[in-house]
């Protein structure tokens, strides 16, 4: 029976809660899911909003990117939660470091997927985790990134200027209606990357609600190329629904209270 494909709706995958172990002695909750059926084509490595104010490895993007990416993309989706962050997966040691010791955080995911034999590795930063990407994602491993409401206030003119030295792939979604980095800006801060591609995504705003379709379908076309999009809208096969009450309201990603760096 086809059914239509809702926002708490769970494709066949195959599903492990993983542990991240850091350099600096913290374990991070996490999930792993992997097409059922075949090898992943490619791997996307989630990094979350800001916790302070409500990002975690649940938060809806990555959620419906881990139900639907593995059965319709062929992605494995690692996703996981950052140093002190909790969600419904779980609570990961340690607390909150403003964006410095998360290097370890980040440096963990990208080993936990090199050593299980992941191919072609992406980070995909969501808000806060954009900074995190651009600031510590260039490892050898990691072939390009996507940026999602990319506010670049942790990221510095250095890290920018890294990622343009590299020649690796930047990919940066940006809200019509973003509270922190509209799309003119976004031009301007993204040309000291001239590979940036800068993709401005009419009537959209910082948390993507309501456009979560758009977002999949441009992670898929960078992640995995030949795919054909959009992504299909129907599932012709088992599927599951999640009980999403727990996250209402939870991801906030403000960061009036956070200075652009200069």
């Amino acid at each position: 029976m086809t059914e239509k494909i809702r926002g708490n709706s769970v494709l066949p995958a195959r599903r492990e809660q993983i542990m991240l172990e850091t350099a600096d002695g913290l374990s991070l909750v996490g999930e792993l899911a992997l097409p059922l059926d075949r090898p992943p084509v490619a791997t996307m490595i989630c990094l979350h909003p800001l916790p302070t104010h409500g990002g975690m490895m649940d938060s809806h993007l990555f959620r419906k990117a881990s139900y639907r990416l593995p059965a319709l993309a062929g992605i494995a989706v690692l996703r996981f939660n950052t140093r002190g962050t909790s969600s419904v997966q779980g609570t990961s040691e340690g607390s909150f470091d403003n964006g410095t010791s998360e290097r370890f955080d980040v440096a963990a995911a990208v080993e936990h997927a090199e050593f299980a034999d992941l191919p072609h590795i992406w980070l995909v930063g969501w808000s806060f985790g954009t900074d995190l990407t651009l600031k510590y994602g260039l490892e050898p491993s990691v072939e390009g990134i996507v940026l999602l409401s990319p506010p670049l206030r942790y990221s510095t003119p250095a890290d920018l200027t890294a990622w343009a030295e590299s020649g690796r792939p930047v990919t940066a979604l940006i809200p019509e209606h973003d509270d922190y980095l509209q799309p003119p800006e976004a031009r301007e801060r993204f040309a000291a990357i001239p590979q940036a591609e800068v993709i401005a995504v009419d009537g959209a705003k910082h948390l993507w609600v309501g456009d979560s379709e758009r977002v999949l379908d441009e992670i898929t076309r960078k992640l995995a190329p030949s795919v054909p999009l959009p992504l299909p809208s129907t599932w012709d096969g088992p599927i599951e629904q999640a009980d999403s009450s727990a996250y209402r309201d939870r991801t906030v990603a403000s960061f009036a209270d956070v200075p652009r760096p200069d």
